[in-house]
């Protein structure tokens, strides 16, 4: 029987195997020895209360089993899932909070290492959120702009200011059926509230608030972070850069940038090319200062600097055992403290950075928005210093990817019209005419209960066979990347014929890298910019288009995938089975068609990658057909091209007169 593999990267499964063999143990050797409880991941253990834990478990479970308080085993499914939703949305939102006290300090003159890099993108939101910018200095514009950000978190009544982006429809569906956001603290603190002990008992009342606490991040915390990274860092255009564990060099200084938030990370891109601290590196025998990036991070910094990946969560530990790296710099989220174990065992300093994820063993340097530069010095000085430490030999591996990252929004429609006429027609025309079949959102974590990234490369290549455009982000994204599928060339060969002459014609690859796991919002602002360019849905619900979460494994997967489907996208999860609500038909029931009914989103759990694709190609068709779209025909469109002689040219003139006009760009 052929050895099962760990990584369905090539890369990092040689680095696994050498680890094997070096007795260093990583995730994918834990997770091995560690069995999940058979009644906890099915969502039957509850545990909200000192009476317990109370574990929900036999034949009849679901009609006859209730906790010592009385609880169905419905509600413990529905409160255990309310929960993971809140602590996902406290995740993104409190990075976003962030990204807003930032722009605040920049605004006020308080950070003086950053500034503002795109103006229009400031612009563009002070006028969604009713801020006068005409004839103002900027930094007064991005004051009001960060208070009104800041303001939303702990809003009391109303509404969060980015519902008013949704299509019209969509709104309505949110305030018929009560999900509409209010402040963002106040919907997780109400989540937690009415998940505690002897309160909310409705499941589908419960997993209403899970809908509402996800959407103030989805068109809160989450969208307020990728508008402020834009505003401060810039509005991201596709670059090239490179992708694997092979990034790192062994000649220079590598220095790997580790977490989820940009403004560490810009300000380390910014010193290590200071001529200053290029010298002080050769001073040390190094030739230079040699960037790579993990998780989040990484995309922040890729898709805005070209700054090479190294992968997504299963490769940090990877990373460290190529022998190479002089320093991990870590902020928030996502991050594993087994990171320091392993850095034992080579010479690499592990260093954290924010008070809110320390790592007993690493060393911490505190950052400050406000003496950014200086504590940016203090770490990659300190990654210097340890250059002429490397003593162990790691598992060294030369081979890299290119690829093409940073397709923001503004920058698919820009493609799209130019300029001046930036727009989503010829996108949602290709999809009316059944050139492009749907779109579908490949995205989140990398598992290593599965063979980690295997999942997203399949699924993938094969939606793109079948036409339909995907667009990746977070530690997806990087599943793309490290496998060479994020090169135009490569993917456009193995497109369908319809999805490939779009692409050409427009100048996009069929798989869109669209920036860090936050930047999801991204998807949901190009479906409304869609929805509100006609011909389609005139809401995101009813689009042809579909999340899928392949490997997830975050409790931020979970919230990401409620606020899709309460905004009208059916979203589907794969990965290891039992799902976290199996054990309730009931659960699974409200959140797959009750769901669908009020929103035309669905959230539904399915392990086989097969089932997954087929899954999703019903939900792209289905909508087809409620939109009374032209039906796809797979090869209908697209033909190879030949040189035609002039004969050929005449008798294709004359069956060209002979037939019908042609109405219509396709």
């Amino acid at each position: 029987m052929p050895k099962a593999i760990k990584s369905a990267d090539a890369l990092a499964e040689k680095i696994v195997e050498w680890g094997v063999g070096q007795k260093i143990e990583t995730c994918f050797d834990r997770v091995d020895k560690m069995k999940p409880c058979p009644i906890g991941e099915t969502g039957a253990c509850c545990k909200v209360c000192n009476m317990g834990p109370c574990r929900l478990v036999g034949k009849n479970a679901e009609e006859e089993v209730v906790g010592i308080c009385g609880a169905s085993l419905a509600t413990v499914v529905a409160r255990n899932l309310v929960r993971m939703i809140a602590a996902g949305t406290s995740a993104h939102c409190d990075h976003g909070r962030d990204m807003a006290f930032a722009l605040e300090a920049t605004a006020k003159g308080e950070a003086k290492d950053f500034q503002i890099k795109d103006v229009k993108k400031l612009y563009r939101v002070a006028g969604i959120l009713g801020v006068e910018f005409e004839g103002r200095p900027v930094n007064d514009v991005a004051k009001d702009v960060a208070a009104i950000f800041i303001e939303d978190y702990g809003r009391q009544r109303g509404e969060v200011s980015y519902v008013k982006r949704a299509p019209i429809k969509t709104q309505e569906r949110w305030k018929k059926w009560g999900v509409t956001p209010r402040g963002i603290d106040r919907e997780v603190v109400e989540a937690l509230d009415r998940t505690t002990i002897g309160m909310d008992a409705d499941p589908d009342s419960l997993l209403t608030q899970g809908l509402k606490t996800a959407l103030a991040s989805g068109w809160g915390g989450s969208m307020i972070s990728t508008d402020v990274s834009d505003i401060l860092f810039g509005t991201p255009g596709p670059v090239k850069a490179e992708a694997s564990l092979g990034i790192f060099k062994e000649d220079e200084v590598n220095v790997v940038i580790h977490g989820h938030e940009p403004t560490l990370a810009e300000t380390i891109v910014d010193v290590a090319s200071e001529p200053e601290m290029i010298a002080y590196a050769q001073s040390k025998g190094a030739k230079g200062i040699n960037l790579g990036g993990l998780c989040c991070t990484s995309n922040e910094v890729l898709m805005r600097r070209g700054i090479p990946t190294a992968g997504g969560f299963t490769n940090q530990e990877l990373a460290i055992m190529t022998g190479l790296i002089e320093a991990m710099v870590v902020d928030v989220q996502c991050i594993m403290p087994a990171i320091v174990t392993v850095s034992k065992k080579f010479h690499t300093k592990v260093i954290t950075t924010s008070e809110k994820a320390k790592i007993p063993g690493a060393q911490h340097i505190q950052f400050d928005e406000h003496r950014a530069k200086d504590i940016a010095r203090e770490i990659v000085r300190l990654a210097i210093d340890n250059y002429a430490n490397r003593k162990v030999q790691g598992s060294h591996i030369s081979d890299k990817f290119s690829v093409i990252a940073g397709f923001s929004h503004e920058y698919i429609a820009y493609m799209q019209g130019g300029r001046w006429r930036a727009s989503f027609r010829p996108l949602n025309d290709a999809i009316m005419a059944g050139r492009i079949r749907g779109v579908a959102g490949v995205v989140g974590c990398d598992n290593p209960r599965v063979p980690a990234t295997g999942i997203h490369k399949y699924l993938v290549m094969e939606l793109i066979k079948n036409d339909v455009l995907v667009v990746t982000t977070g530690c997806g994204s990087q599943a793309c990347g490290v496998a060479g599928y994020l090169t135009p060339e490569m993917a456009l060969e193995n497109a369908g014929l319809g999805l490939r002459e779009v692409c050409e014609a427009i100048g996009i690859p069929p798989i869109l890298h669209l920036g860090a796991c936050v930047d999801n919002t991204r998807i949901l602002t190009i479906l409304t910019a869609m929805a509100a360019e006609g011909g389609l849905s005139d809401e995101i619900g009813g689009m042809p288009g579909v999340g899928i979460a392949p490997e997830w494994m975050s409790e931020k997967a979970i919230e990401i995938g409620c606020y899709f489907a309460a905004s009208g996208v059916p979203v589907i999860f794969g990965g290891k089975m039992p799902s976290p609500i199996s054990a309730s038909k009931k659960v699974e029931r409200i959140m797959s068609d009750v769901w669908y009914e009020r929103f035309k989103g669905c959230l539904v759990f399915e392990p086989d990658p097969e089932q997954i694709l087929a899954k999703t190609l019903k939900y792209i068709d289905k909508a087809r057909e409620a939109l009374k779209l032209k039906k796809y025909e797979p090869g209908r469109f697209g033909t190879e091209r030949v040189l035609m002689d002039m004969a050929a040219r005449r008798e294709l003139e004359k069956s060209a007169a002979a037939a019908k006009p042609h109405v219509g760009i396709y």
